[in-house]
C-alpha cells in the first residue's frame, strides 16, 4: 500500500531547516532560521520543547543524549539532551558551518563551513581536531564513513571529495556539481549518505538522478532516476535497513527507492510544492520526516509497504510502569521479531518472522493473559542470543516455540483510542508556565507559574463589573472559571492537602466576599463552572457538586462517566464525560443538559455526542443567548437545535478559513445576534500565547448545505440558518426571559423575503410544487402576496392551490386561537386566588336567581374576547388601549388600596377592589423569579446574564386583567340596578365601576367591526346572533396587514385622547356618548380611504419586486 503522507505542520519560520530523529525514535528533532531546536513528540504535539541555540541554526544531529548544532556565529555547539543545557563549543569556523553529522558511535562530529574547510572534532576532547583543506567553494555537506575510515564532502566549487581521515588526504574527487559562488545561489545542497551500516556505498545527488559509488573502487556502479522527478534533488537519506534510499527535490518530490532491485516504491509531492531541504528516516519503523525550506515539518508513514506504526500511546503509562521488572517484553516501545542475530526486520517477508497483525507487540493486545506472556519473554530472550555459538540451537527452540503460540488467537481488530482528558474550555495546557486559566466572554484569567513566584491575573473585558485583581496562587490552582458574579479556583489533593475548591464572590453586598471548600478524602476536582447564582464541580469520584453562589452546598448527583469538561450559563448546565472506550481515534462522549431552576429538569439524558472522525472534543459552552455549542479539534462548530428534538447542527468549519494545514482558531465565544464566532488565530499551533496579548478574529457562520455555490442554495442555507440562529427567541419567552420584540418580527420579515425569493426563482424554473412546499413555510400575509404573484404570472393552477393552502391556514389559525381562548379559561377557572374566586361566586348565585341577567353577562363576557390583542398594562414595555382604564381603577373615590389586606367589608366593596389587588397581586409573582424586591430600578440594571422578566401574554390571549375588569364591572351594574332600581349610583363602589365601563375607549376592532358590519351581514346572511357576527369579524379583522391594524389601533387611541380632554372640562353624559359613536363612521369612512391608498403603493412595491428581473 502506498504511503501515507501526514499533514505538514508550522516548524519554524520561513528558511532553511534541518531534521533528524532520535536514538529510539520517540522524538522529531528540528531546527530552523530562528535559532531554535525544537523536540516533537509526534506530529501532533502542540508545545514543543525549544531549546534556543543562536541567532540562526543551520544544521543539527543527535547522537546517544548529545545534540549538536551549527549556529550563524560560526560556531559548532553542543548540548544535552532532552533537556537542552548548554556543553560547550567544540569548535569555530570564520564563517557559518552549513552542515554537521555524527559519526556511527557518537563519538566524533563531522562539519563543512563556507570557509572551504571540513574538520573532525572529537566530542569528548575538542583539542582532538582534523582539518581538511582542498575545497576552492563553501562547503555543502558532509558525511561519515560508518567505519570511520572515509569522509565525503560535497563543495559549491563542483566537487565531491572522498578523505582518507587516517592522513587527511583526499582519496578521490568527482566534479559532478554545477559550480557557485554561495550557498544560497547553489541548485542544491547536494546531502550525500553512506550505507549506515556497511558503507560498500555512497549516494550523491546529482541533478535528478543519484549516482551510487562503490566503496574502496570508487567505481560508479548504477544511477537511480525516475520520470516523477523534474527537478534537481536536494537531499538523499538511507533507511537503518541499508534496502530502500529516500530522496528530495527542490520541488517538492520524495522518491522511495529498492536499491536491490532499483525500483521506485513512493512517490510523493509536497502539498505546496515547496523545496525539501531535510530528510530523516526513524530509526526502527517505516516513517520518514521532512522539513521544507519554508519551516514546515511532514511525516510520511507506512513508507514502502509496511507499516510499524507505535500504537502503545494509546494506553496509559501506569500499566508498563507498574510492570516494569516483568522484563523489556513489556517496553510500548518495543517490537517483537524472532530475528536472528544480524538479520533485520527491514528484510524480505518470506524471512521475517514478525506476527502477523504487524503492530508493535503489547501485553494488552494478547487475549491471554499469563501463559502468552510468558512464552513472549522466552521468545524475546532468545531473538536476543548474544552467543554466536547457540545460534543455531537457540533458533530451532525459538522456532518450535513460534510454532506452538501461533495457533493462538492475536486481536487484530480496532485499537481502542485513549480517553480525552478533563479540561477547561478556553483554556491553554496546565504545563505551560505562562497559560490562559479561562478566556471568555466575561474576561480573562492568566496564570504565572515561575520559579520565583506563582500568581494569576484576573482582566475583565467590561472594567465596570469589576476592576483587574491580581491574586497569589500558593495553593497552585490549575482551574478557573469567571462570571460576572464570582471567580472560581480549583486545585488538586497533594499528600497533605485536600482538593479545594475557592470562590471570591464579588458582586456580593457583605464583607465576606470569599468561601472555600474541601473535597472528601481521594476525591479531586476534574472540573468547575459557573451559573447565575450556581456553581458546580465534578471530582474523580464520578459526583457533581452543586453550590450556592454565596458556599452553601446544594444538589451532588452521579455522572454516568469521567467528565470531559462543563459549562454554566444562566439556569442552564452542561456536561461532557466519556460514555465508554472509542477505538481507532474516536472519542466516545455523552452530553448532559440541566435545568437548575426552580423547576429542575433534564433536557439532554447523557446523549451521545457527535465529533469528527478521529476528533476530540476542544471547547464546549453556551452562546451569548444561552444555547449550547461545542468545537471539536477538526475545527467544526456545532449548535444545539431545540425545534429539531435537541439534535445538534455544524454551523461553522473553522478550517476553512485557516491559510495552511497546521493553523487553527482557538475559540473564546459565540454569538446568535449577530451572528459571529470569536476566535484567535493560531499559526502552527491549537492555541495562542500569553504575550503578546493576542487578537480576536470574528468569524461568520455557514451550514454544510448542498450546492451552496448556487442561488437556491445560497438562500436555502441562510433561510434555515436564521430559522436555527432565532431559535433562541422562542426559547427565551417561553422560560420567561426578556428579549426584544424588534428583533423577532424583523427575523420573520428577512426569512419571509427569503422565501418569497425562492418562490419567484422556483417560479421562473417552472417548478410549481416547489412554489407549494415553499408557500407552506410562509405566513399569512406572505401566501396572499404569493397568491398575487402567482396570478400575475399567470399561473392560475398554482394560485389555486396556494388559495387553498390559504383557506388552510386561516382555519388552523382560527383552531390555534380557540384552543388558546379554551386554554386560558380554564386556567382562571381552575385558579385558586380568593380575590378571583369571590365575583365568580357572586355571579354565580346572581345568574342562578336572574336568567335574564346571566345571559347579558354571558353576551358581555363574548364581548371580552375583543380584548384578546391588548397587552398586560403591568409589563415593562406594555402599551394598549387599556392603559386610561387601568388608570381610572388607581384613581377612583376609595385611594389607593392595600393588596395584603384581607377584605371583610360588604360583597360590593370586595368586587370593586378586586380587579386592583389581583393585578397586584399577580405580577409581585411573576417578579419573584427576577428578585426578591421587585421595583423599577432593578428592571433597568443590566444583568450579566440574560435576566428573567415578567412573562409578557400572548398576543392572542385575552390578559386576565381584562377579563375579569369587564365580567366584574358588569356584573356589579346588574346586581346594583336589582337591589336600587331608582337610584343605581348611590353606592360609589358600584359607580365606579360603571363609570369604567362606559366610559371606556373603543378598541380598532370596535370600530372596524362597526364600519364593516353590513358586510359581514351581506356575506354570512346566516348569522344571527352576536357572538358568531364578532367572531366573524375578528377572523377578519386578522386578515389584514400589520399597517391597517396599526390604522386602526391608531385611529382608536386618537378617540380615547380627545374623550379625555373632554372628560377633563365636564362629566359627559350618555347623550354625548351616543353621538360620539354617531360622529365616529365619518372618521372611520376618512380612515378607511387612506388604507386604500396604502393597499395601492404596496401593491405597486409587490408587482416591481415580482417581476424584478435581476
Amino acid at each position: 500500500m502506498p504511503a501515507t503522507q501526514m499533514p505538514m505542520r508550522y516548524g519554524h519560520p520561513e528558511g532553511h531547516t534541518d531534521v533528524c530523529f532520535d536514538d529510539s525514535g520517540s522524538c522529531i528533532v528540528t531546527c530552523g532560521s530562528d535559532g531554535d531546536v525544537r523536540i516533537w513528540k509526534d506530529l501532533d504535539d502542540d508545545d514543543p520543547k525549544s531549546i534556543n541555540v543562536g541567532d540562526r541554526a543551520y544544521s543539527c544531529a543527535l547522537k546517544k543524549g548529545k545534540l549538536v548544532t551549527s549556529v550563524s556565529n560560526n560556531t559548532i555547539q553542543i548540548h544535552t539532551f532532552p533537556n537542552g543545557a548548554p556543553d560547550g563549543i567544540l569548535t569555530r569556523f570564520t564563517t557559518n558551518a552549513n552542515h554537521v553529522v555524527f559519526n556511527r558511535d557518537g563519538a566524533k562530529i563531522a562539519a563543512g563551513s563556507g570557509d572551504f574547510m571540513v574538520k573532525i572534532v572529537d566530542v569528548m576532547d575538542s583539542s582532538q581536531q582534523k582539518t581538511f583543506r582542498g575545497h576552492d567553494a563553501p562547503v555543502l555537506s558532509v558525511s561519515f564513513d560508518p567505519k570511520d575510515i572515509f569522509l565525503a564532502s560535497a563543495s559549491c566549487d563542483g566537487s565531491v571529495k572522498v578523505w582518507q581521515i587516517s592522513d587527511q588526504t583526499c582519496a578521490i574527487s568527482w566534479p559532478l556539481l554545477q559550480k557557485c559562488n554561495d550557498v544560497i545561489n547553489a541548485k542544491s545542497i547536494c546531502r550525500l549518505a553512506w550505507q549506515p551500516e556497511s558503507g560498500k556505498l555512497l549516494a550523491i545527488p546529482v541533478g535528478n538522478i543519484i549516482k551510487l559509488y562503490r566503496r574502496e573502487t570508487w567505481r560508479n556502479e548504477f544511477d537511480l532516476s525516475d520520470n516523477f522527478i523534474t527537478l534537481p534533488l536536494n537531499v538523499v537519506t538511507w533507511s537503518p535497513c541499508e534496502k530502500y534510499l529516500a530522496a528530495g527535490s527542490v520541488n517538492g518530490c520524495i522518491v522511495v527507492w529498492n536499491v536491490e532491485t532499483k525500483d521506485c516504491m513512493e512517490r510523493v509531492k509536497h502539498e505546496k510544492g515547496y523545496t525539501i531541504c531535510g530528510l530523516a528516516w526513524h530509526p526502527t519503523s517505516r516513517q520518514l520526516a521532512y522539513t521544507d525550506a519554508e519551516g514546515n515539518l511532514g511525516l510520511l508513514e507506512n513508507v514502502s509497504g509496511m507499516g510499524n506504526k507505535v500504537y502503545s500511546h494509546l494506553f496509559d503509562g501506569d500499566d508498563d510502569s507498574d510492570n516494569a521488572d516483568n522484563g523489556d517484553f513489556l517496553n510500548e516501545n518495543m517490537e517483537f521479531q524472532l530475528i536472528p542475530k544480524g538479520r533485520t526486520d527491514y528484510e524480505d517477508d518470506e524471512d521475517d518472522l514478525m506476527l502477523a497483525s504487524g503492530y508493535p507487540r503489547h501485553r494488552n493486545h494478547i487475549l491471554e493473559d499469563d501463559d502468552s506472556s510468558v512464552e513472549v519473554a522466552l521468545m524475546e530472550k532468545g531473538s536476543h542470543c548474544e552467543k554466536e555459538e547457540e545460534k543455531d540451537e537457540h533458533w530451532g527452540s525459538t522456532h518450535a516455540v513460534l510454532l506452538s503460540t501461533s495457533r493462538r488467537p492475536f486481536y487484530d481488530g480496532p485499537m481502542p483510542s485513549p480517553q480525552q482528558k478533563p479540561f477547561q474550555s478556553g483554556s491553554t495546557p496546565p504545563h505551560l508556565t505562562h497559560r490562559f486559566m479561562v478566556w471568555n466572554s466575561v474576561g480573562i484569567i492568566r496564570c504565572y507559574n515561575d520559579d520565583q513566584d506563582s500568581a494569576i491575573d484576573v482582566e475583565f473585558h467590561d472594567t465596570s463589573i469589576h476592576h483587574a485583581t491580581h491574586l497569589s496562587n500558593t495553593l497552585n490552582y490549575t482551574i478557573a472559571d469567571l462570571s460576572h458574579e464570582a471567580i472560581l479556583l480549583a486545585c488538586e489533593s497533594t499528600t497533605e492537602l485536600a482538593s479545594k475548591l475557592h470562590c471570591l464572590h464579588f458582586s456580593s453586598w457583605d464583607s465576606s466576599k470569599e468561601w472555600t471548600v474541601d473535597m472528601p478524602p481521594h476525591e479531586d476536582i476534574k472540573a468547575i463552572c459557573l451559573g447565575q447564582g450556581w456553581a458546580a464541580s465534578a471530582t474523580s469520584a464520578l459526583l457533581l457538586h452543586i453550590f450556592s453562589i454565596g458556599g452553601v452546598q446544594k444538589e451532588v448527583f452521579s455522572l454516568p462517566g469521567p467528565v470531559v469538561s462543563m459549562a454554566g450559563h444562566g439556569e442552564q448546565l452542561l456536561i461532557a464525560f466519556h460514555r465508554g472506550t472509542g477505538f481507532d481515534g474516536d472519542q466516545c462522549l455523552g452530553i448532559q443538559l440541566l435545568e437548575l431552576g426552580k423547576k429542575k429538569k433534564q433536557v439532554l439524558h447523557g446523549d451521545p455526542l457527535p465529533l469528527t472522525r478521529k476528533s476530540y472534543l476542544a471547547w464546549v459552552g453556551f452562546s451569548a443567548e444561552g444555547t449550547p455549542c461545542y468545537v471539536d479539534s477538526e475545527g467544526i462548530v456545532r449548535m444545539l437545535n431545540r425545534r429539531l428534538g435537541n439534535t445538534w447542527t455544524p454551523i461553522c468549519n473553522t478550517k476553512e478559513h485557516c491559510k495552511g494545514k497546521s493553523d487553527h482558531y482557538w475559540v473564546v465565544g459565540i454569538h446568535e445576534n449577530p451572528q459571529q464566532l470569536r476566535c484567535i488565530p493560531c499559526k502552527g499551533s491549537r492555541f495562542p500565547p500569553t504575550l503578546p496579548r493576542p487578537a480576536v478574529a470574528i468569524l461568520s457562520f455557514r451550514l454544510p448545505y448542498c450546492q451552496i455555490a448556487t442561488e437556491k442554495g445560497q438562500m436555502e442555507e441562510q433561510f434555515w440558518r436564521s430559522v436555527i440562529f432565532h431559535n433562541h427567541l422562542d426559547y427565551l419567552s417561553e422560560n420567561g426571559y426578556e428579549y426584544e420584540e424588534s428583533t423577532k418580527n424583523q427575523t420573520i420579515k428577512e426569512q419571509q423575503e427569503l422565501l418569497m425569493k425562492m418562490f419567484a426563482l422556483s417560479c421562473k424554473l417552472d417548478r410549481e410544487f416547489r412554489c407549494v412546499e415553499l408557500a407552506e413555510l410562509m405566513t399569512q400575509n406572505a401566501v396572499n402576496l404569493a397568491i398575487k404573484y402567482a396570478s400575475r404570472s399567470r399561473r392560475l393552477i398554482l394560485a389555486q392551490r396556494l388559495s387553498e393552502l390559504a383557506v388552510e391556514k386561516a382555519a388552523e389559525l382560527a383552531a390555534s386561537l380557540n384552543e388558546e381562548e379554551e386554554d386560558f379559561r380554564n386556567k382562571l377557572n381552575t385558579s385558586s386566588t380568593t380575590e378571583w374566586s369571590q365575583p365568580r361566586v357572586v355571579n354565580h348565585k346572581v345568574e342562578e336567581n336572574n336568567s335574564e341577567d346571566s345571559e347579558e353577562a354571558d353576551e358581555i363576557e363574548e364581548k371580552t374576547d375583543l380584548h384578546k390583542n391588548r397587552q398586560n398594562p403591568f409589563c415593562k414595555n406594555g402599551s394598549s388601549a387599556d392603559g386610561p382604564a387601568i388608570k381610572s381603577v388607581t384613581s377612583s373615590n376609595q385611594g389607593r388600596v392595600n393588596p395584603f389586606k384581607v377584605s371583610a367589608s360588604s360583597k360590593e366593596s370586595t368586587i370593586s377592589v378586586n380587579p386592583t389587588s389581583s393585578n397586584i397581586l399577580d405580577n409581585m409573582k411573576k417578579l419573584s423569579k427576577k428578585s426578591t424586591v421587585p421595583n423599577r430600578t432593578a428592571n433597568k440594571e443590566k444583568s450579566p446574564v440574560l435576566k428573567p422578566l415578567i412573562p409578557k401574554p400572548k398576543s392572542k390571549q385575552v390578559p386576565a386583567t381584562n377579563f375579569f375588569q369587564a365580567c366584574t364591572s358588569q356584573t356589579d351594574k346588574i346586581v346594583e340596578e336589582k337591589k336600587n332600581p331608582e337610584n343605581s349610583l348611590s353606592e360609589s363602589p358600584a359607580m365606579s365601576a360603571q363609570n369604567i365601563e362606559n366610559e371606556r375607549p373603543k378598541t380598532g376592532f370596535q370600530m372596524w367591526l362597526e364600519e364593516n358590519r353590513s358586510d359581514i351581514l351581506a356575506d354570512h346572511p346566516d348569522l344571527s346572533e352576536e357572538p358568531d357576527i364578532i367572531r366573524e369579524g375578528m377572523n377578519r379583522f386578522r386578515m389584514l396587514s400589520d399597517e391597517e391594524r396599526k390604522a386602526w389601533a391608531h385611529k382608536a387611541k386618537g378617540g380615547a385622547t380627545k374623550e379625555t380632554e373632554t372628560k377633563k372640562r365636564k362629566e359627559p353624559s350618555l347623550d354625548n356618548t351616543k353621538q360620539r359613536e354617531q360622529g365616529n363612521p365619518k372618521e372611520n369612512l376618512n380612515l378607511s380611504k387612506k388604507q386604500k391608498t396604502l393597499d395601492i403603493s404596496t401593491n405597486q412595491k409587490l408587482s416591481a419586486f415580482a417581476f424584478k428581473k435581476d
